[in-house]
């Protein structure tokens, strides 16, 4: 008499195997089918970031040649470019109440189409104003509606995508998750500048990059509309007249992380702002002769951004508490170094050294107060960091072009007082100086759905 194998299944009958096999399938289909998808809609969604970095820095290395070209104020431009910025921290919050409830998907398609928008109608008031079609105001009016119409839609892009993100990453992957997201406008930010001037050609001078970015933001579109996953993870239903995150910037668990990324953020906005006016007084070239130096500088600031958050984060696993202490450190001495530049070579040295300060910073604060509240709260939390970022490119940036009209130095220096009170606050200020320590079981996201 033959022995029974011990291996099961090895006498099994090939109707019992078959049975075996139809019971063991629903088990399988329990699981979650999350990498698949959770990687192809990552991958959108870094395209989708990148695509509106690139074009908002590609219209930013134009715009000084631009306010230059038509006789405006470097202030008067600089308030021009604000206002979208003041709408966009207005709007910030509803875009992420809305995502809640109406799916993220659906929202970061509203952004896109604010962005394509805006960049269209933006080229159209430049081309207008050098065929002299339109006067100098009546272009200056239609800049500032273009870029309100930014503001209004276009935060609906980072408040979804970073809140897509937190919905679908654990505590142990939200900070690398965060700072891949985060990469994506840092090659953005090397991409617009570096291909600006490609397009600036006769028949549609400065306007030539912003038209160019308009298309490549219909394409996203599209691309987005068809391929990114639509499924929703299953989130709690609120109470009616229930708001979760609703007086979140007052939140003891979230103040330090708000006050920290306010002052290190301002001191990039101030930076951007003043970047092209400062390379173009050191050069002492006209706007249009010096249009490639700036990319050239915007484009070193964008590749050390890059070294922090593709490179850096990764190699030494850093985690949000390091990554803002490394990033406000790194933006004292830019700072300090763009406020004794004496020409060309040491203005891009310090805006690529404060760059790449920002580098670490913004994904350490933005994963440091996602991990610090639970699923219920991502939402809120990207509403309302997004709604800071906007803040800071509302006043900030006047205030710099202003100290920089009266004094070259001044702004850098309010800058590094700035970055100098961030290092202060990230080595001593308990919530920011334990930032990822504290393991909390409710901070897991449920399984998304397919």
């Amino acid at each position: 008499m033959a022995k029974p194998s011990s291996k099961p299944g090895q006498n099994e009958t090939p109707r019992r195997r078959t049975q075996t096999a139809k019971t063991a399938t629903p088990a399988r289909r329990r699981l979650p089918r999350i990498p698949e998808g959770r990687d192809r809609a990552f991958f959108i969604l870094f395209i989708v970031t990148m695509t509106a970095a690139a074009g908002n820095t590609a219209l930013q290395s134009v715009l000084p040649a631009i306010g230059r070209t038509f006789g405006y104020a470097d202030t008067v431009i600089a308030t021009a470019f604000s206002l979208s910025a003041l709408f966009w921290t207005l709007t910030s919050p509803v875009w992420a109440r809305l995502s809640d409830r109406h799916g993220r998907k659906r929202m970061i398609l509203v952004g896109l189409m604010g962005f394509v928008v805006s960049m269209a109608g933006f080229g159209l008031s430049v081309s207008a104003g050098q065929a002299g079609l339109l006067g100098g105001l009546t272009v200056l009016v239609l800049m500032v509606l273009s870029r309100a119409v930014y503001g209004l839609l276009g935060s609906a892009v980072p408040t979804a995508a970073q809140a897509y993100v937190a919905d679908r990453t654990s505590r142990q992957e939200r900070t690398e998750a965060l700072a891949h997201q985060a990469s994506a406008q840092g090659l953005g930010t090397v991409i617009g500048p570096a291909i600006a001037p490609l397009f600036v050609v006769p028949f549609l001078g400065l306007a030539g990059p912003i038209y160019a970015f308009a298309l490549f933001g219909a394409v996203i579109w599209w691309l987005t509309r068809q391929g990114l996953p639509s499924g929703d993870v299953p989130r709690t239903a609120h109470a009616p007249g229930e708001a979760p995150g609703k007086g979140l910037w007052k939140d003891s668990r979230i103040l330090p992380f708000i006050l920290f990324a306010f002052l290190v953020t301002s001191t990039q906005a101030i930076n951007i702002s003043v970047l092209g006016f400062h390379v173009i007084d050191e050069l002492g070239r006209s706007p249009m002769e010096a249009q490639s130096f700036i990319g050239i500088a915007m484009l070193a600031g964008a590749a050390a951004t890059l070294l922090a958050q593709w490179g850096l984060i990764r190699l030494f696993h850093m985690e949000p508490r390091e990554l803002m202490q490394w990033g406000a450190g790194l933006a004292l001495l830019g700072n300090v170094i763009s406020a004794f530049a004496l020409d060309y070579y040491a203005v891009v040295l310090g805006y690529a050294v404060v760059s790449l300060g920002l580098g670490f910073a913004r994904p350490g604060f933005m994963a440091g107060s996602s991990l610090a509240l639970g699923p219920r709260e991502q939402g809120a939390i990207a509403g309302l960091m997004v709604a800071l970022m906007g803040l800071c490119f509302l006043a900030p940036p006047i205030i710099g072009v202003a100290l920089y009209e009266l004094s070259g130095p001044s702004p850098f220096v309010l800058n590094a007082a700035m970055a100098a009170a961030c290092v202060a606050m990230a080595l001593l200020w308990r919530p920011l100086a334990r930032a990822g320590e504290t393991v909390d079981p409710e901070q897991t996201p449920t399984a998304p759905t397919p």
